[in-house]
């Protein structure tokens, strides 16, 4: 069963305590250059960087006293790793996270400065997925999905809970969707707080397998993905898929330059620091995909974690 509004307020009660209630930012430039009034949550102000963390301590502080005892697992290159291992951390219990070893090595500081064990592997899903059984064989530990799994799209749809709680005139929320952990559980608590809000997935163009999953009526697995939103390259899952059918109103997707412009552009007018996969959502009002004019329009920037070495307006 997909997890219910009560499940995300659950959720909201269980992190409260360890996860930041990040902000609610408006701006002027943006209102009058996408010709609505929006509004920012901004979970790249989240612990780690990534609205990940709500999902990871959901998860781990959900788990029985005797489950935590084994530890957690994973296998990540990304936000999630970091989310898991400072999760396990503060209940103070081991992560064992699995990592291919071209991972970027600013991801595989920060896992191992959240205290995640780490495994390499050879970069592929197949290496990942044999490396983390052989992992849980050996520690027993708990597997904890980065979006498959019910306890993290619980905690994930926390944002959009404090969201619409800041900002209940709401008509429409905009989410990024990579394996749809943060678009699934957004959706769940959107649409049951606010009855006719409409919930809407923001995907990049070459990376749009969320976009033909819907239009097909069952997933399309993402293969080759060739985009510089790297958060979004994952395929829907078998949880995520029917939230999303059911309740998302569609999937927008955006260019890679409408993606690279709005980034720019919520740096140097908004002041503040975004990924784009967080731009993904802000693109579909920059390129005007869709007819969202003079509505009010809650935007969950996922996160704000950058190679600043790579940024991709750089030549």
């Amino acid at each position: 069963m997909p997890p219910t509004l009560d499940d995300i307020r659950e959720a909201a009660m269980r992190i409260k305590s360890h996860a930041h209630r990040t902000p609610v930012l408006t701006s002027e430039s943006l209102n009058r250059q996408v010709g609505t009034r929006v509004f920012l949550k901004c979970e790249n102000f989240q612990k780690v960087g990534a609205f990940k963390f709500r999902g990871a301590s959901n998860a781990v502080f959900a788990l029985t006293a005797r489950e935590a005892d084994r530890g957690v697992a994973t296998h990540s290159s990304g936000n999630h790793a970091q989310a898991l291992a400072l999760a396990a951390r503060l209940r103070g219990v081991p992560a064992y996270i699995v990592m291919p070893d071209n991972a970027p090595k600013v991801k595989k500081e920060a896992v191992a400065g959240y205290g995640g064990q780490i495994t390499f592997c050879e970069p592929t899903l197949e290496a990942r997925e044999s490396t983390l059984a052989k992992v849980v064989e050996r520690t027993g530990a708990t597997v904890i999905h980065p979006y498959n799994n019910e306890r993290v799209i619980a905690g994930q749809g926390t944002a959009a809970l404090e969201l619409l709680e800041d900002v209940p005139e709401l008509d429409v929320v905009i989410a990024p969707v990579g394996g749809g952990g943060l678009l699934s559980g957004t959706a769940i608590a959107a649409a049951e707080t606010k009855k006719g809000m409409r919930i809407i997935g923001a995907e990049p163009e070459m990376a749009d397998d969320a976009f033909r999953s819907l239009n097909t009526g069952e997933i399309v697995p993402s293969v080759n993905p060739r985009t510089i939103a790297d958060g979004l390259l994952t395929s829907l899952g078998t949880l995520t898929f029917p939230i999303l059918r059911e309740r998302v109103e569609q999937i927008v997707t955006v260019s890679e330059k409408g993606i690279i412009e709005s980034m720019k552009f919520i740096w140097e007018r908004v002041k503040i620091v975004i990924e784009p996969s967080s731009a993904v959502a802000v693109a579909v009002l920059w390129e005007r995909r869709i007819d969202l004019s003079n509505l009010k329009v809650g935007i969950i920037l996922s996160g704000g974690n950058v190679d600043l070495a790579k940024l991709p307006w750089q030549s």
